[in-house]
């Protein structure tokens, strides 16, 4: 079973920049093989895909050119560095984690919440 806690959340002004992590523990896996993927659900709507990263990085066009996604296998973590937010940021993300070869993400964390104002 493997663990996901994300941190880095806050409330930020439009424009400004936030690094969201994503750091896996527990049980025994290799991280390396983990395809880890970035969410977001904002008040009263579906969760929405944001970006992964595997051996590559894949954008949801909302987000390309201003959010980078990236890891540290040797720490277990993957970084969201999100900039020129926009108000409609705004959400709860949340990290989740699959091994290479399934479809469905299997481990979820908690989520951490980014508020973006104007």
């Amino acid at each position: 079973q493997v663990q996901l806690a994300e941190s880095g959340g806050g409330s930020v002004q439009v424009g400004g920049s936030l690094r969201l992590s994503c750091e896996a523990s527990g049980g025994t896996f290799d991280f390396e093989n983990l395809v880890v993927g970035w969410f977001r659900q904002a008040s009263g709507t579906g969760r929405e895909f944001v970006a992964t990263i595997s051996g590559t990085d894949y954008y949801a066009e909302h987000v390309k050119g201003r959010f980078f996604i990236s890891r540290d296998n040797a720490k277990n973590t993957v970084y969201l560095q999100m900039n020129r937010l926009r108000a409609e940021d705004t959400g709860v993300y949340s990290c989740a984690a699959r091994p290479r070869g399934r479809v469905e993400y299997e481990f979820w964390g908690q989520g951490t919440q980014v508020t973006v104002s104007s």
